[in-house]
């Protein structure tokens, strides 16, 4: 039955005004941005099939352009729909920890660093910088490797420090494996960031390893 023949109150953008964003389910959020499912099927029951496809909400929004395209019911028009949201609620993490107050604790900003890079295929290494209030300057993505490596180098981390005249900086990366257990190797990495990053007087706070389902923080561990 098409949603418009649906009582109001079941109507998934009328649910959404009457009772807020976080009554509908997942299937009805994404039937928002599809508008109408093909072939006389609604959007809502397009929704469950995508995440069924999918194997879940994350898992669709996660998947590349080309295995998103592959799923039915979708094309050129709803992935933009879909990856752009998914943007703009990156981009309101981003601003939500880029502000004028000091981080109380370096892994507060554990979901930032989680939104950005789980969804990468391949390792990637970021750092935020931060000034002497901790107060945070900005967020960079400064290296990519493979599906199990990333090559660092402290020469271009502390030239990114100084550009920013950063104070301090707290660093992470993630494991496409989606196990976030620290390496020997990210131990040897953060230990070589520290020393090259006190020559310049700047401070490693932190340095997180992003899995697929959670983080862990070096610094609470005593790695480095």
């Amino acid at each position: 039955m098409a949603i418009k023949h649906w009582h109001e109150t079941e109507r998934p953008r009328e649910k959404l005004i009457r009772r807020g964003a976080q009554a509908l389910s997942d299937a009805e959020l994404l039937a928002l941005f599809i508008g109408h499912g093909p072939g006389g099927s609604n959007a809502v029951d397009l929704g469950r099939d995508l995440l069924r496809q999918a194997g879940g909400l994350r898992q669709l929004l996660d998947m590349p352009r080309e295995q998103f395209c592959k799923l039915r019911g979708i094309g050129p028009a709803r992935l933009a729909l879909f990856k752009g949201a998914l943007e703009m609620g990156k981009r309101y993490l981003d601003q939500h920890y880029i502000r004028e107050e000091p981080l109380r604790e370096p892994c507060d900003v554990g979901p930032l660093f989680m939104s950005r890079l789980r969804p990468h295929p391949c390792e990637v290494f970021a750092a935020l910088f931060l000034d002497n209030r901790h107060r945070i300057i900005t967020y960079e993505e400064l290296f990519r490797g493979t599906i199990n490596a990333a090559v660092v180098y402290p020469r271009e981390v502390v030239r990114r420090a100084l550009d920013h005249n950063a104070a301090a900086v707290i660093f992470a990366h993630n494991h496409p494996s989606g196990d976030p257990e620290p390496s020997s190797a990210d131990r040897c990495i953060t230990r070589a960031l520290v020393k090259a990053l006190e020559l310049i007087d700047v401070r490693v706070l932190d340095h997180l390893v992003v899995g697929d389902e959670k983080w862990v923080s070096m610094a609470s561990r005593k790695m480095f």
